[in-house]
């Protein structure tokens, strides 16, 4: 029976500290691979703990890939032995045990002008829940420093307080262990992207996944790198079909795939580090977009977490948690590019001003940030659950599936029906709803639907609470008439 000391778990609560107890066994080699582990009732009397809570421990392993459910027998440990030559030399341990770091005194198509009823398209976000006081209260306090730092040249990683409240926020709520000097602050991800290009080089072959986010091989293109679209399985992108096209650098969305969905699990996370490090210049791009929105478990541990060869280059940004226009994104580098990074790219200034960034600092090492993505994520948490409640008590519950990962601001919606994808469009268009299919997302030609069903991706972060009933109403008038 698995033995855990609960006495050593400082500030953890039961349920973290279990699940990483477990996930460091299976890590060390303690638990087998396809090892059955006890029943949630039989550990949680073992170990004196509810079974709610090795309940929802086991439900985050599972999500993460570390373990697998098989019904009416049990849960068993994966098999991830390919871990050992790529992972960090360091368990997971509590943020509050590292130091905090202190700052020292040294071809995207034309945006549609037409208003729509309901878009589900749109990348907006709550206007109502954003602190505009608190806010306007920082910038002001900003301005009244009246220090001269806010009128000197930014360094192109950016100003070192809001990379050092950066780093802090990783640690806290990623558990990424990074230092400032590994982080550049940019004007939206498109800029980031295009320096990595230039780090990296045009000679290089970029991957991108299949069906994704097509601005990503647009900005590779129009920076004079040739980039290749690679198809993705269940499990996210296939390492094997990298080797296959020869790729360099590939670009991947592990914890929450966009269009759809789908989250890497362990073992593929550790096969595409084996992949990059078969070969020198090998290197990853983990865009790791809308993660903080996570409705069930904590947040997945992120792929550069797990790179101890320095092949990932991590890259985010605030828009999705404050505004769209907030162009502020961040990328960490490997420690062994930041030196080249300086080199090549030293001579530009940063492409964020020096009041925004500054003002998002105090926002963030305040505290008010992660106050305000608690509030979001009840926000957005309540919204989906309208949402996809309305659907699935509509009529078009008999003709429809949803496929989500409790994850993100976007579900899946599988629709059955005879009308072509013209015709399907035409009626969405006249009923001001605003809609993607997934086959919109591959880049070579269209996938070919299932006969007599449309699957549509649907972004709901920025629609209206209080249009959701009308919104499914016309959706009915589409499909059913």
């Amino acid at each position: 029976m698995i033995t855990i000391d609960f006495n050593n778990r400082g500030t953890h609560g039961l349920c973290e500290f279990l699940y990483l107890s477990l996930k460091n066994q299976i890590f060390d080699g303690t638990l087998k691979a396809d090892e059955k582990l006890p029943s949630k009732r039989s550990l949680a009397e073992h170990l004196g703990i509810s079974v709610i809570t090795v309940q929802n421990a086991y439900s985050q392993l599972i999500s993460e890939g570390y373990l697998y459910s098989i019904e009416k027998k049990g849960f068993f440990v994966t098999d991830i032995s390919i871990e050992s030559p790529f992972l960090k030399n360091r368990a997971d341990a509590p943020a509050e045990s590292r130091t905090r770091i202190t700052p020292s005194p040294q071809n995207e198509a034309a945006p549609d002008a037409r208003t729509y009823f309901t878009d589900f398209t749109s990348n907006a976000t709550s206007v109502e829940k954003f602190p505009f006081s608190l806010w306007a209260h920082l910038m002001r306090k900003v301005l009244n420093s009246s220090d001269e730092k806010l009128l000197q040249r930014i360094s192109v990683h950016g100003a070192f307080e809001l990379r050092c409240a950066v780093a802090e926020y990783l640690l806290e709520f990623r558990n990424m262990d990074v230092r400032p000097e590994q982080i550049v602050i940019g004007s939206g991800t498109e800029n980031l992207y295009a320096m990595i290009v230039q780090l990296l080089g045009r000679e290089k072959l970029y991957a991108v996944e299949n069906p994704g986010y097509r601005k990503v091989a647009n900005v590779f293109k129009i920076n004079g790198a040739e980039c290749i679209p690679v198809e993705i399985d269940g499990q996210g992108i296939n390492p094997a079909l990298l080797e296959k096209v020869k790729a360099d650098v590939v670009h991947v969305s592990p914890s929450h795939h966009f269009p759809t969905g789908i989250v890497m699990p362990v073992r593929r996370r550790l096969e595409l580090l084996e992949w990059a490090q078969k070969k020198n210049g090998r290197f990853i791009i983990e865009d790791d977009y809308d993660s903080e929105f996570r409705f069930n478990g904590k947040p997945l541990q992120t792929l550069q977490s797990y790179d101890k060869n320095g092949r990932v280059i991590y890259i985010n940004t605030f828009s999705k948690t404050l505004s769209p226009s907030f162009r502020i994104s961040y990328m960490v580098l490997p420690p062994e590019l930041t030196d080249a990074f300086n080199r090549t790219l030293g001579f530009y200034s940063c492409s964020v001003s020096a009041f925004e960034q500054y003002t998002l600092s105090a926002f963030i090492r305040g505290g008010f940030y992660g106050k305000h993505l608690i509030r979001m994520k009840n926000y957005y948490r309540t919204l989906r659950n309208d949402l996809i409640g309305a659907l699935q008590k509509s009529r078009l519950s008999h003709i429809s599936h949803i496929t989500e990962q409790e994850a993100g601001l976007h579900f899946l919606l599988s629709v059955q029906s005879l009308k072509t994808k013209t015709e399907l469009n035409g009626l969405l268009e006249n009923a001001g709803i605003k809609i993607a299919m997934l086959s919109d997302f591959y880049y070579e030609g269209k996938k070919e639907q299932k006969d007599g069903e449309h699957t549509f991706v649907v972004n709901y972060s920025g629609i209206k609470k209080e249009r959701i009933s009308e919104t499914i109403a016309r959706l009915e008038a589409v499909f059913l008439t």
